[in-house]
């Protein structure tokens, strides 16, 4: 029996499709899973604790009431709600984070390799920006009741502009987003960065170099 090209074509297209829906995410398995943070984590997450001993507590996150430490050379704190430290977040692709500020306090050019970002400006008055691959730069300053969204992975930062303390409260879709500082990663690292690169990329001499990593001790 002799197929047709259109008859080829359409199997074809179907097994592509077949192959892409059961190379997807399997829907979950139970309503709830919380992280077993004891156990070491697998491409998914953490081992599921058992279901019996699950209580209205595992469900509800504190860490975030009181405001995070604003001591230090930028002015700034953030409090992060991970599953590392809120098990229950474990399989669903959450996290939130509290950032506070004091005035002129900023939050310094970072990325989050596995995650989108909403910033919500819950007091004060913030200039935030991002910055695209192609080197645009996106920013105004927010107010009070504002979001802002952040696509994964490109360069961003908030800063207080007001004359009062400021703070943002933030969601992103994974539950270890991680953070990645710019300059704390190329000044700051162990082992150093080679003073070549650094020299070569951001027009710095020696001393300059120096007086920057010093921020990082």
């Amino acid at each position: 029996m002799a197929f047709s090209t259109s008859h080829a074509l359409s199997i074809s297209l179907l097994a592509f499709f077949v192959c892409a829906v059961v190379s997807s995410d399997p829907d979950p398995l139970q309503d709830f899973c919380i992280g077993d943070l004891n156990i070491v984590p697998g491409i998914n997450g953490f081992p599921c604790t058992n279901s019996s001993t699950v209580t209205v507590d595992d469900f509800i996150y504190s860490g975030i009431v009181n405001s995070s430490n604003t001591t230090n050379i930028n002015r700034s704190g953030a409090i992060f709600g991970t599953v590392l430290r809120f098990p229950g977040l474990n399989t669903l692709g959450l996290s939130i984070a509290r950032l506070d500020f004091l005035p002129e306090g900023i939050i310094p050019p970072h990325t989050h390799p596995r995650a989108s970002e909403m910033v919500y400006v819950e007091e004060g008055t913030v200039y935030a920006a991002i910055v695209t691959a192609d080197n645009r730069l996106f920013a105004r300053v927010m107010n009070r009741g504002e979001v802002m969204v952040i696509p994964r992975g490109l360069i961003h930062w908030q800063m207080n502009v007001g004359r009062t303390n400021a703070k943002i409260i933030a969601t992103l879709n994974s539950q270890l987003p991680g953070i990645q500082f710019i300059a704390r990663s190329m000044f700051g690292s162990r082992p150093e960065v080679p003073d070549e690169v650094l020299e070569k990329t951001f027009f710095l001499d020696e001393r300059g170099i120096n007086q920057v990593r010093s921020n990082f001790v």
